[in-house]
């Protein structure tokens, strides 16, 4: 455990108002804090980011994953939990606390009515290639616009928020938090809650951890979301031992357009043509079937796809045919008429870009079948790797594509919890913090990710987190 260096000195400025203090800003920590308030508990928000780019992560979200029995308003058909659970036992190679999966899947559905009773919108799902009418509850206006709404609701019920507020230590003695430790606009800051709840995310925007894990390649990552997590929270509750979950080279990565800024490119970059495309890397060599399943339950593969190829850069080639299929870019694609001039325009090596293309033009039989709303089972014959659904030649210039680089959305390594939300040491519980979002979602998703279920999780265990500190306060 630190000691010295976190020793509370008489120039800090104290803060004794709050009986629960919510390390983070986004989802999961706005969803805690309204439990917690709507118990009467007095609240204090710390959120890192000034007021312009609060929310962390949820500012870019479109949706969440939702089980429902019946159409559910936006929601079409039905999705059952037992289909649910196995969509993610699939996306996870079973790399998941099972216990806790159902529980958020289960949990899922009440959470709709939830987050519309606490301002939150809904419309119908976004048409493209994600097709997530059934299964993904779309915000009116995004995620800005939830996490506004949040906001509101939890200032109308007297919390309060400080922006600019870097936490730097969660002090725990005795298995305790005795106080928390900030820095706002460079003066240092201490409350001393009676509970805490951290859901400041993952550890995606620092880079020089994502090199201690990934290596050098990581250098090479776009971050899709906030450039305020930066695991400051993480690490300090490591070093002082509570127990963590998840491969630190874990994450939700997904293949952005080459073009992203470093940090908040936000959902824009996302590159949605792969599925029917074929992918190639800077050697002109293709290495995955683009065609595997639906995007959904794949498209998260694609980041870490990518973050092995050389240079960490791949090339989704489409045609002219292709192009009504998915969402457009945010960016244009290069274009040329034909696949020698879109090499030569991408640097790849021509002669056998142009090889590629023959021979997987070759293996592509009758598309009669094409579907782009399903598996439809279009695939290659006697191409390596072959490409088992939407296999059409690509024939009909003009023909485009797009740079891929590694997108991080959020991190995986997190701190374990149980069904309470409540975090542990080697020594048992720790009597009054709670964990929820990304800083404890490595206990549900071990590996890949679907589509919308991160808003989920933070969803649910944001509510558990808020409700079982408010209730150890009052008690």
């Amino acid at each position: 455990m630190r000691t010295e260096r976190y020793t509370v000195s008489p120039m800090k400025k104290h803060h004794a108002d709050a009986e629960i203090v919510v390390v983070g800003g986004g989802n999961a920590a706005l969803c805690a804090a309204i439990s917690a308030a709507e118990y009467g508990v007095r609240t204090l928000i710390l959120e890192a980011a000034p007021q312009s780019m609060r929310g962390g992560n949820s500012r870019h979200t479109r949706n969440f994953r939702c089980m429902h029995a019946q159409p559910l308003r936006t929601l079409e058909g039905s999705y059952g939990a037992d289909e649910f659970l196995d969509d993610l036992l699939r996306v996870t190679a079973h790399n998941t606390d099972v216990e806790l999966a159902k529980q958020t899947i289960e949990q899922s559905t009440e959470c709709y009515d939830w987050m519309q009773a606490h301002g939150v919108h809904f419309q119908p799902a976004l048409q493209g290639t994600l097709s997530l009418s059934r299964t993904n509850a779309f915000f009116l206006g995004g995620g800005k616009a939830l996490v506004n709404a949040y906001y509101r609701t939890f200032e109308r019920l007297g919390g309060q928020v400080r922006y600019d507020a870097h936490v730097d230590h969660v002090a725990i003695e005795n298995n305790k938090v005795v106080r928390v430790e900030y820095t706002q606009h460079g003066v240092p800051c201490v409350v001393r809650p009676a509970a805490v709840v951290v859901a400041a995310g993952g550890y995606q925007a620092n880079i020089e951890w994502l090199v201690r894990a990934w290596g050098p390649a990581a250098r090479n990552f776009r971050v899709r979301g906030t450039p305020y997590n930066r695991g400051a929270v993480l690490a300090d509750l490591q070093d002082q031992g509570l127990i963590t979950v998840g491969d630190p080279t874990q994450c939700h990565a997904v293949a952005v357009d080459g073009r992203a800024p470093q940090f908040d490119g936000g959902i824009v970059t996302r590159l949605d043509c792969v599925p029917f495309s074929i992918v190639v890397n800077k050697h002109a060599e293709r290495f995955y079937d683009e065609g595997e399943d639906l995007w959904p339950k794949r498209y998260a593969i694609w980041g870490r796809l990518i973050a092995a190829q050389p240079d960490q850069v791949g090339y989704a080639l489409i045609d002219a045919k292709a192009v009504p299929h998915f969402m457009p870019s945010v960016f244009p694609p290069t274009t040329a008429e034909s696949i020698a001039d879109l090499a030569r325009a991408l640097g790849l090596p021509a002669d056998r870009l142009g090889t590629v293309v023959a021979d997987y033009n070759a293996g592509c039989g009758d598309g009669r079948r094409f579907s782009p709303r399903g598996l439809d089972g279009v695939a290659t014959s006697g191409v390596v790797p072959p490409k088992t659904n939407w296999a059409l030649p690509l024939d009909t210039p003009p023909y485009f594509a797009y740079e891929l680089r590694t997108g991080v959305t959020f991190t995986y390594l997190g701190l374990q919890v149980d069904a309470r939300a409540r975090v542990a040491t080697g020594l048992g519980r720790v009597a009054n913090l709670w964990a929820a979002g990304e800083m404890m979602a490595g206990s549900i998703l071990g590996e890949g990710y679907l589509a919308g279920f991160g808003m989920t999780i933070g969803t649910v265990f944001g509510r558990t987190a808020g409700e079982e500190a408010a209730k150890y306060v009052r008690s």
